[in-house]
Parts: C-alpha cells; structure tokens; sequence
C-alpha cells in the first residue's frame, strides 16, 4: 500500500519561500517517477514538477527557474523547493507516483495513480 504524506505548506509573502515535502509510506519509492501538481480555487489541476527513477527532472514551462524538486531515497521523501513566490502560486499542492514506468513528466498526470491528500500554499502580496 503506497501513502503519500504532503507537509510544509502554509502563508508566506509574495518574494518569499517554502519548501514541501512528501514521504512515502509504500515500496520501491527510488523506482517510480514521482511528481507535484497543484490546484487553484477555481480552476483545474495543473502539474509543476516531476523526476524519474534516475533523477532526470521535468518541470512545466512557467515554473521553470522558481521551483526545483528532489528527493531523499534513504528518507523516502519528496521534495519542491519553491523561491520568488508569487500570489498565483496559491493552491493546494499535492505529490503523486506513477504505478508503472510511463513518461515522467508534470504534463501527464493521468499517468500518475497515488495521490497524496495535498497541502495549502498561499501567497500574499
């Protein structure tokens, strides 16, 4: 059984930032693409980042520079490093891991099956 655990998100202004985090609770977490996505009030979820068993990263157009993810093999953690935060950043963010090897990449998001419950993010200028 894989579990997905978000934390570190919260209120912070507008420049400013955070970091989230993921642990996994479930097997193999260094052989699957993993993945944060994020959803605003109001509109549909979209991607921000993903990294493949091998460390290769894929982040989407518009956050490219902003957020960096990694992760922690040992500690079965997820990582986004989110700078220069904006109030359009604002959202629940959420980690996620593919069940199968399937193209790792932030835009495919239908490829990914465990979903963590997500954490709040909110920006303030």
């Amino acid at each position: 059984q894989v579990q997905l655990a978000e934390s570190g998100g919260g209120s912070v202004q507008a420049g400013g930032s955070l970091r989230l985090s993921c642990e996994d609770s479930g097997y193999a977490f260094s052989s699957y693409c993993l993945g944060w996505f994020r959803q605003a009030p109001g509109k549909e979820r979209e991607g921000v980042a993903a990294i493949d068993h091998d460390g290769t990263t894929n982040y989407a157009d518009s956050l490219k520079g902003r957020f960096t993810i990694s992760r922690d093999k040992g500690k079965k953690t997820l990582y986004t490093e989110m700078n220069s935060l904006k109030p359009e950043d604002t959202a629940i963010y959420y980690c996620a891991r593919q069940q199968k090897p399937a193209t790792c990449h932030p835009g495919f998001q239908w490829y990914f099956g465990y979903w963590g419950q997500g954490t709040q993010v909110t920006v303030s200028s």
